[in-house]
């Protein structure tokens, strides 16, 4: 999580959603009309905010999901935990969720071939000793 994450979390939840008087509804994100915002209304309004910010075609509300996963993993979650996080049965699933970037990909690989090295070169001089 963001360090902000739980204050604004805290603030939706005690100062914001009541305001919507959804009392028994257990929707987190309810609507004006105290229903669960349905994907088909999500989707439309992030379209239009995409399309007035002069963002990518591409770029869809699911995006956020996959950018989510994404900077967990190269933040250095535990990949079990971002997999749980997302709700995920098969870490398969979470893999394809992850879009990690090539630097990402570079400083991960440096890492295990170091180490690889640095004990290939441990285990060749314990043997000249």
């Amino acid at each position: 999580m963001f360090d902000w994450t739980p204050d604004v979390l805290d603030e939706w939840f005690t100062e914001v959603r009541p305001q919507f008087g959804t009392d028994g509804n257990p929707a987190a994100w309810p609507s004006e009309r105290g229903l669960r915002i349905g994907c088909q209304r999500i989707n439309s309004r992030f379209k239009a905010y995409r399309e007035a910010l002069g963002l990518d075609d591409g770029l869809d509300f699911h995006s956020l999901r996959r950018s989510y996963v994404t900077h967990l993993i190269e933040d250095g979650w535990d990949p079990r935990f971002v997999q749980e996080q997302v709700g995920h049965e098969h870490a398969s699933t979470t893999s394809i969720y992850t879009c990690v970037s090539s630097d990402f990909r570079t400083r991960t690989l440096r890492r295990h071939l170091d180490t690889t090295i640095a004990a290939a070169l441990q285990g060749r001089s314990g043997r000249n000793a």
